[in-house]
């Protein structure tokens, strides 16, 4: 030990690294075995603010344009297009 550093020094050396040890371990057994805990809860629960999804699609619409919206609509592409 050398003699310019204080048994209080090694004691607070010592004691942060056996803090950083236990915090590692506590860190990788939350993240090895809460990972099933927390898919399991995930699955039964949901997220509450947001609404349950719909498992089929909305139908599709079509809508027939006459004549004159469809050359109006033209018009406005190529207005929009530059021309091209």
């Amino acid at each position: 030990m050398p003699e310019h550093v204080s048994v209080y020094q090694w004691l607070g050396v010592t004691l942060l690294v056996l803090v950083v040890v236990a915090w590692t371990a506590g860190l990788a057994y939350l993240l090895r075995h809460g990972r099933h805990e927390a898919v399991v809860w995930r699955v039964a629960h949901g997220l509450p603010a947001l609404p349950r999804q719909r498992r089929a699609a909305p139908g599709h619409e079509c809508v027939e344009l006459t004549p004159a919206e469809e050359d109006a609509f033209a018009g406005l592409v190529r207005q929009l297009g530059g021309g091209r």
